[in-house]
């Protein structure tokens, strides 16, 4: 039996009040602050599903998206190793399409099939660039899904599938431009959406017998908040009793994660017997019919979406908003210089940078970082253990404020922090509010931008505020 081991996902902290792109739109949606990405997304819900014992049994990572940073290079590989996965792991990028959150389902499946894995991470996750003021704006959110795909311990069983290719230009982004662009919304909805849909719900139910009353909860992606419960009664669903929240209000439509952060969303509650839809959409469905089993009762973060979608702060203005994105310049008066990157110097010290490694002194058991050859603490030369510090909890110990920083974020918190059980590093808080920053509060590492040059964004670990309890 193959399914689900496993799961986290990640929405930002931010909020946007739609209303603000134009009166008439209503509801929030999810933003990434200035230093996220679709990439450290990727990574903040790849940790919430991993432990220890899990980690070490990832034999390959597909990452899915359609705005990853990069066109040209692995975005998997560099994610894989920010989650300090096996460096024996295979890493593939399934990109250009919000259905590809379902096609690396299969591809997992497929390794676990095969033996080639023991298990495999399916992480999906979007921060799609949509024009001001349109209805692509207020529609979309940012976010991202983790699933660990394996045969033991499965507390969501993949029973079976059905799958359509659905060729239609209904929504593209050209190689050179900046955002998203889609033709006439009845034709997208009724010639893509609907069509594509409905042919792989009603061929998933041929194939297994399964009538839609049989169904606890029909997860479909919705492209607009209003479409998937329209597409579902037409079906025989009852969209208020089976059909799982889409969470378009609270976050808007995330993309390539959407509908499996919807699928976690679904497992909060469920049952063991509980028999799941999950559909997908992008130039065609990928429908899967899901069992919950007994050991859902030991799944853990089956009530993270909810979790992620309370704790929340709201932006500023959108004028905020449209400097995080970079859609208007943020202080074209007092730029300062970019700084470049040297990639040379990032391959070099990559240990300490990207799986944030430091390292345990063998001789007196002292944690430092960065990595470095001379113990500080008994000068023993060479003798050291790597030890991770991106899933240890820091508490504040020294800040100061900058407050004519060049960055978007103002003041900027210089800080030093002490790890739990060892450690101390300087780095900055990010996700932060102002009047709460007070030495020795409670501290979490969140993987983040720090500059983009030339095309190469230069990833580092930040700390934050603790935001799940």
């Amino acid at each position: 039996m193959i399914g689900i081991t496993s799961i986290g996902a990640y929405v930002p902290a931010w909020r946007l009040d739609k209303s603000a792109i134009a009166r008439h739109f209503r509801g929030e949606k999810s933003v990434a602050n200035f230093d996220e990405d679709a990439i450290t997304m990727a990574v903040a819900a790849g940790m919430n599903a991993l432990d220890d014992a899990t980690r070490k049994d990832i034999g390959v990572l597909y990452f899915a998206s359609a705005s990853s940073p990069y066109s040209e290079k692995m975005a998997a590989t560099l994610i894989g190793s920010a989650l300090d996965l096996p460096r024996t792991v295979r890493t593939v990028d399934i990109s250009h399409s919000t259905r590809g959150g379902t096609a690396a389902i299969f591809a997992a499946m497929d390794s676990i099939k095969a033996g080639s894995a023991k298990k495999a991470m399916v992480v999906a996750s979007d921060m799609r660039r949509a024009k001001p003021g349109s209805n692509h704006e207020q529609n979309f959110g940012d976010g991202a899904a983790s699933l660990v795909i394996g045969d033991t311990d499965v507390a969501v069983a993949i029973l079976d599938s059905y799958s359509v290719s659905h060729e239609i230009m209904d929504m593209w982004k050209g190689e050179r431009e900046d955002y998203v662009r889609s033709w006439e919304t009845r034709f997208y909805i009724t010639q893509g959406y609907m069509r594509a849909v409905a042919e792989a719900i009603n061929g998933l139910l041929k194939k297994t017998g399964i009538k839609p009353s049989d169904i606890a909860k029909a997860v479909i992606y919705d492209p607009d908040g209003r479409s998937g419960a329209a597409l579902a009664a037409s079906m025989g669903f009852n969209p208020k009793s089976q059909l799982q929240d889409t969470f378009f209000m609270a976050m808007g439509n995330t993309g390539t994660p959407y509908s499996l952060q919807m699928l976690i969303g679904a497992l909060d509650g469920a049952k063991a017997g509980d028999k799941i839809l999950l559909a997908s959409y992008g130039n065609g469905s990928d429908a899967f019919l899901l069992e919950v089993t007994d050991n859902i009762s030991t799944l853990k973060n089956t009530d993270i979406m909810k979790k992620l979608l309370e704790s929340k702060k709201q932006v500023p203005d959108y004028i905020t908003y449209l400097k995080w994105r970079e859609i208007v310049d943020a202080n074209p008066q007092h730029a300062r210089p970019t700084p470049v990157a040297s990639a040379t110097n990032l391959f070099r010290e990559h240990e300490g940078i990207i799986p944030f490694h430091g390292q345990k002194c063998q001789e007196c058991n002292h944690i430092e970082w960065p990595p470095q050859r001379i113990c500080s603490k008994c000068q023993t030369k060479d003798k050291f253990e790597p030890v991770r510090l991106s899933d240890k909890k820091a508490a504040l110990f020294a800040h100061s404020k900058d407050m004519i920083t060049s960055s978007l974020d103002v003041p900027l918190i210089y800080s030093v922090i002490n790890f739990e059980g060892g450690g101390r590093m300087i780095t900055t808080v990010t996700d932060k509010e102002v009047k709460d920053i007070h030495n020795g509060m409670a501290l979490e590492m969140t993987f983040r931008k720090l500059f983009c040059t030339e095309g190469h964004t230069n990833y580092f670990w930040k700390a934050t505020p603790i935001r799940l309890k």
